[in-house]
């Protein structure tokens, strides 16, 4: 042992023994004698940096009053100096770590050759503005359905009726999306070849597209001839090689909803909604608005569909929060070119939910671009979510009454559909009056028809309140007066009547088809019945590009086809047991290839509706044994009901 050591093993001893001999006199405890021994040759193995340490808790404990034990102060020293040494070693780690995850992501981005993307709205001046970005911004909260349930009827409700829908043995819980929830009767997932990547980047917009893998094209194809077979079952056969297939569940959910499934429909849209949100790209983000989906693109187009329709069955639940935040995300996926005409329902699920400055909001800020007051359903919805939200607030209406006066000026066909579907019956000043009268509407088009009939049949609920039509019956009269008194708005109006709206946009058509409001398809016009629209792709638009095309392929029919099948070909012109269909000619242009692949679905989809609609079951009689003549009597009257049901 060093000299050095020994003077400070004797040094530290006889400090102990010192602080023993005043703990004894002091409190002629034993165990604090106990505590304070020192084994002086666990010294022996310590090295030059524990020789350190021990000088530094000497140090210390010649300034630690007598009172306190020692011992124990040295321990918490060396605890204390264990945690800084712990402290300093997790700030390497991480900062090591940190270096490496800047390191990897800089490598990504090399290889995208992306690296300025995720910065280049700081430096490029971006088409949409900062308040337009926030108007487009989606909750990701809003988009469940099972949130706003949740606010309505409570959370114990809730959970209850989800609790009472699982099944017994259920399986392991899967991980929810955003825009949808798993169910536990759903398959597993895995790889579908279905992803997304990024396309380019300009002025600070992302745009984006889906892509097919070689797998999911096959799949595809199979789904063509599934449509062109005119079988629901080969549909969902392809259902069963790929639970996921996105044109399948889109088709087989028209199919239970024309028999009306409306249940099993929504849960197919929303498995393809988590079909979708499990292969978006890593950046591709539903809250910021700012990333695009070009509808010309077919891979595209499906999103949007599937979106459409699922707000569309949200909204009928009630969760009209949660349909207005589908339609700002279906807004902001393409808002210069609207191709699903979010613009007219989106004020509809602003008005049911009593979102009213959204509404006021979207209207100040893009009206300037949009002419949003052109559109019927803004002309009108806009003074209704101004009233309502002054009346809520006890403010003046002198500003909704205005603009509600020069709404029924500029759509006087409004009016009197409106009255009608919500039941009630003009008194006779306005009835009687020329202005407001069906017949007299000799200056509005058919355009302006289908849009106004598109309100109607949507909105008439939102005007049924009695503080709404008494609303409504006040500034009614107030027009019927400035007509007689002859105000040059009324011409003027009218001028615009007859220059604009001679003809519907072919988004207008695809939004008005998808509605289905009952007013508005019958005002569609006769042209359209002779186009081809399918359920899983309707009115593609005129600059359609598709990654890949179907390879020709020959119609032949199945020898052991059903009888049901038979039927539905037989619908077809031409038809021949016999002989079989002419082969399917090879694609011309953008979608001329899949021609005959929608006709097949149209007449599908429109057999299975007809057939829906027009059959009805027939109660056999009840026949007695025992009276004979009973019997023939019951027979009698059952050929004659028979043939009454058919007739």
């Amino acid at each position: 042992m060093s000299s050095r050591a020994l003077r400070k093993l004797h040094g530290r001893q006889e400090l102990e023994v010192l602080s023993v001999d005043d703990e004894i006199d002091d409190e002629d405890s034993p165990e604090k004698t106990q505590t304070a021994v020192v084994n002086p040759f666990a010294l022996l193995g310590d090295d030059d940096d524990e020789n350190d340490d021990i000088e530094e808790t000497n140090d210390i404990e010649n300034v630690v009053p007598k009172d306190i034990p020692q011992q124990g102060a040295k321990k918490k020293k060396k605890k204390k100096k264990k945690k800084n040494k712990e402290k300093v070693e997790d700030k390497v780690e991480h900062g090591e770590t940190m270096d490496e995850i800047d390191a990897s992501l800089q490598e990504v981005e090399r290889i995208l050759g992306e690296s300025k993307s995720i910065h280049i709205q700081d430096t490029e001046q971006s088409t949409v503005t900062s308040s337009m970005k926030a108007l487009l911004t989606v909750e990701h909260k809003n988009l469940n359905p099972d949130n706003e349930m949740k606010r309505i009827f409570g959370s114990r409700v809730v959970q209850a009726e989800m609790s009472r829908r699982q099944p017994r043995h259920a399986r392991a819980r899967k991980k929810a999306t955003w825009m949808s929830t798993p169910k536990d009767t759903w398959p597993p997932i895995g790889k579908i070849g279905l992803s997304m990547t990024l396309k380019e980047t300009r002025n600070g917009v992302q745009y984006y597209i889906f892509e097919h893998s070689k797998d999911y094209q096959k799949i595809q194809f199979q789904f063509y001839e599934a449509v062109e077979s005119l079988n629901p079952q080969n549909i969902a056969n392809i259902l069963q090689i790929q639970g996921y297939h996105i044109d399948a569940l889109i088709a087989l959910s028209d199919v239970f909803k024309m028999s009306e499934d409306m249940q099993m429909s929504a849960e197919l849209l929303e498995r393809a909604l988590h079909s979708f949100e499990t292969s978006f790209h890593p950046l591709f983000s539903l809250t910021t608005g700012n990333c695009r989906l070009e509808f010309k693109i077919a891979e595209n187009r499906p999103f949007y569909l599937t979106v459409f329709k699922h707000l569309t069955y949200v909204g009928q639940r009630g969760c009209y929060r949660t349909a207005l935040e589908f339609c700002k995300l279906l807004l902001s996926l393409d808002p210069d070119n609207d191709p699903m005409c979010v613009l007219l329902m989106i004020d509809f699920y602003a008005l049911r939910s009593e979102e009213f400055a959204f509404l006021i909001r979207l209207f100040n800020e893009w009206e300037g671009h949009r002419n949003l007051s052109q559109l019927p359903n803004f002309a009108f919805s806009l003074p209704l979510a101004m009233f309502c939200q002054a009346d809520k607030n006890g403010e003046d209406t002198t500003a909704a009454d205005n603009l509600l006066q020069k709404s029924l000026m500029m759509f006087p066909g409004f009016l009197m559909p409106l009255l009608d579907n919500c039941s009630v019956n003009p008194d006779s000043e306005v009835s009687s009056h020329s202005f407001f009268s069906p017949t007299a509407q000799y200056s509005q088009s058919d355009a302006l028809k289908q849009l106004i009939s598109l309100y109607v049949g949507r909105c008439h609920s939102c005007w049924k309140p009695p503080e709404v039509l008494q609303w409504l019956e006040r500034n009614v009269k107030v027009v019927l007066q400035r007509v007689n008194d002859k105000d040059p708005l009324v011409e003027e109006y009218n001028k615009k009547r007859k220059t604009r709206y001679q003809g519907t946009p072919r988004n207008i058509l695809r939004h008005i088809l998808l509605s289905e409001i009952k007013d508005a398809t019958a005002a569609l016009p006769q042209d359209l019945a002779n186009t081809t629209v399918v359920s899983y792709d309707p009115l593609p638009p005129t600059d359609s590009i598709a990654a890949y095309q179907s390879p020709q392929r020959t119609r032949r029919i199945n020898q052991e086809s059903s009888t049901l099948t038979n039927f539905f070909r037989s619908l077809m012109p031409n038809f021949n047991l016999d002989e079989p269909a002419a082969p399917v000619q090879p694609a011309q242009g953008a979608e001329g290839g899949a021609q005959n692949l929608r006709q097949g679905m149209v007449v599908l989809m429109g057999a299975m509706r007809d057939l829906l609609n027009n059959i009805r079951p027939v109660e056999h009689p009840f026949e007695n044994p025992q009276n004979e003549g009973d019997n023939q009597n019951n027979d009698e009257e059952g050929d004659d009901a028979q043939d009454e049901e058919w007739d």
